[in-house]
C-alpha cells in the first residue's frame, strides 16, 4: 500500500490572488483527495512581465483570499531551493520521497508548458493536473504539451470556471 502523502501545488506568481486561484485549490482538495495543496509564490515568472508588486504584499493578498482554510499553505520557497523553476521546487519536495505531487494550473498556461524549464521532467515526477479556463480550452488541448503528453501524467479537468485572471485584475 502506497502511504505517500497526496498534496498540491499550485504555482506562481499571485499578482493578485484571486478567487480563481481558490477554486481551483478546492476542486483538487475534493476530487484528488489531496492532503494539502501549496501555493507556491514566485518571485517571477520567467514567461511573464517581472511583477510590480514586493513577495510580502503577494504573500498578504494570498492569506485574505484563503482566509483561514487550513488546507492551504502558501510557501515561498526561492531562498531555500535557491531557484524558482517548478522542477526544482519539486525534486526539493520529493527529496524525502513522502509525497505524491499534483502540480496544478491553468489551462492558459499549458498553452506554452512546452517551454518551461525541463518540462518533461516535471511530468514524470508529479501528476500534472490543467483546469479548465474560459477562453482557453481550445487552445491548450491543442497545444504542444498537451499532444505530446497525452495520458502521461496530464488531467485535464473541466469544472464550473471562475471568469477572472491575475492580469486583469491589475488592470483594474
Amino acid at each position: 500500500m502506497d502511504s505517500k502523502k497526496k498534496i498540491g501545488i499550485l504555482g506562481g506568481s499571485f499578482d493578485p490572488a484571486h478567487k480563481g486561484h481558490l477554486a481551483i485549490s478546492k476542486e483538487a482538495l475534493k476530487k484528488f483527495k489531496l492532503k494539502k495543496i501549496i501555493w507556491a509564490i514566485t518571485t517571477n515568472n520567467p514567461l511573464k512581465k517581472k511583477s510590480r508588486t514586493s513577495i510580502s504584499d503577494r504573500i498578504n493578498g494570498c492569506k485574505k483570499i484563503i482566509k483561514s482554510n487550513n488546507l492551504i499553505k502558501i510557501k515561498f520557497y526561492e531562498d531555500t531551493i535557491k531557484s524558482n523553476k517548478t522542477i526544482d521546487l519539486i525534486n526539493y519536495l520529493k527529496k524525502n520521497d513522502k509525497y505524491e505531487i499534483f502540480f496544478l494550473m491553468g489551462a492558459d498556461n499549458l498553452i506554452n508548458f512546452h517551454k518551461w524549464h525541463k518540462w518533461k521532467m516535471i511530468v514524470k515526477n508529479c501528476n500534472l493536473v490543467v483546469f479548465d479556463r474560459h477562453g482557453y480550452k481550445k487552445k491548450s488541448l491543442n497545444s504542444v504539451s498537451f499532444k505530446r503528453l497525452k495520458g502521461k501524467n496530464l488531467m485535464f479537468i473541466k469544472f464550473n470556471k471562475v471568469n477572472i485572471s491575475s492580469s486583469q485584475l491589475r488592470k483594474i
